[in-house]
């Protein structure tokens, strides 16, 4: 075996002016500070996937909700330093102008935090040494709206499109056929597409996309053997085959075929119009998860098999989207995520020996973080 395939995978996730990652023992959040400097948050996972949940198609939709979970904590932890920097730069300057995130805006980077999660590491996971807590209700709710949100945007805006499209141009679909569902996977794409491009626009999740490239061209290098170093890092592609901007073009390209194939067998209720596609929006709602399973298989082989040769061919539409998540970024930004990703190394590499959680850390820069006794080793 060589030392590539004993490597550990490594996935990720572009948050506000940082990088998370993690590994199959352990997570880090790295966020620069305006001050410069980098705040460390780092602690032991454990891998809970056991018995039924490891069975494929079964680990994807747990893989999903756990990453999705764990995003959203590295997201707030990132959201509560930028907006203390702000109010410290408020009341030092005495302005009450300066726009924090709002709730649309956080909403928009719940959504976008799914398209830059990077390359899937070895979940479901569980922070290890500690008890269960409890639900915050704050926290809970703007997960729900995230979803809620997601759901319109991707889900039912696509077939209110096609339905419109449908109906206007005299194509005589029946909601669940084939051409239907051709029709309503173009319009996903198009919204897709199109919402990514509009979020990019937003300075923000602008900043955030140049992270998400930074964390692609991190784990390049890792995966590559090099020195976790921004000469080495800086030379890697922005792309990731292993990306969840991929997997958001993937469940949407399975859409199509996924229910075309089950939406003659399911029922007809005979009422028509608006209330016909209401209905059937419902209907489908219980077999996302099956979708994302399925997807998640899919990307992983392509992945696995399709990197090199005439198949990565079959890589291009998600490295198409890729471009629009993912910017060029500098080195200020790939200090974070190198060092994101050295903090994760170290507590991987200890193999239990470190407490399970630790307080966090403030480095003046990188080439601090770099003299640490464990972020150092690379």
């Amino acid at each position: 075996m060589s030392d590539q395939q004993a490597r550990p995978y490594i996935g990720g996730q572009a948050v506000i002016e940082g990088v998370m990652m993690r590994s199959p023992r352990s997570l880090s959040v790295v966020v620069r500070r305006r001050s410069g400097k980098l705040v460390v948050r780092e602690r032991a996972v454990v891998d809970g996937r056991q018995g039924f949940l490891a069975w494929p198609f079964v680990r994807g939709v747990v893989t999903l909700v756990e990453a999705i979970k764990l995003g959203s904590e590295a997201l707030r932890f990132s959201a509560e330093l930028y907006e203390e920097d702000l109010e410290a730069e408020e009341k030092a300057k005495k302005e009450n102008d300066k726009a924090k995130p709002g709730v649309l805006s956080a909403l928009a980077l719940s959504i976008a935090a799914l398209a830059t999660q990077g390359p899937e590491p070895q979940l479901p996971v569980k922070e290890a040494g500690e008890p269960e807590k409890k639900k915050d209700g704050g926290r809970g709710l703007m997960n729900v709206l995230s979803i809620a949100l997601a759901l319109g945007i991707f889900v039912a805006l696509p077939q209110l499109f096609a339905a419109l499209a449908n109906r206007f141009g005299n194509f005589d679909l029946d909601v669940r056929s084939p051409g239907f569902q051709v029709l309503t996977g173009i319009f996903k794409l198009v919204v897709v597409v199109g919402y990514l491009v509009l979020i990019r626009r937003v300075p923000e999740i602008r900043r955030v996309f140049q992270y998400h490239g930074a964390e692609h061209k991190t784990i390049s290098t890792w995966e590559a053997g090099e020195e976790l170093i921004v000469a080495n890092a800086s030379k890697k592609t922005t792309l990731h085959p292993r990306c969840g901007t991929t997997f958001i073009v993937m469940v949407a390209l399975v859409s199509i075929f996924f229910f075309s194939a089950i939406g003659p067998l399911l029922p007809r209720l005979g009422v028509g119009g608006v209330a016909e596609n209401v209905l059937f929006f419902l209907l489908k709602l219980p077999f996302l998860p099956v979708m994302a399973a399925v997807s998640f298989e899919i990307q992983r082989l392509f992945a696995r098999y399709c990197t090199t040769g005439p198949l990565r061919a079959l890589l291009y539409p998600g490295f198409l989207v890729q471009k629009i998540t993912t910017i060029e970024p500098d080195e200020d930004q790939l200090e974070v995520a190198l060092a994101s990703l050295r903090a994760t190394l170290w507590r991987e590499q200890a193999a239990g020996e470190l407490p399970a959680k630790v307080d966090d850390r403030t480095f003046d820069d990188f080439d601090s973080l770099a003299r640490h006794p464990g972020y150092g080793v690379a």
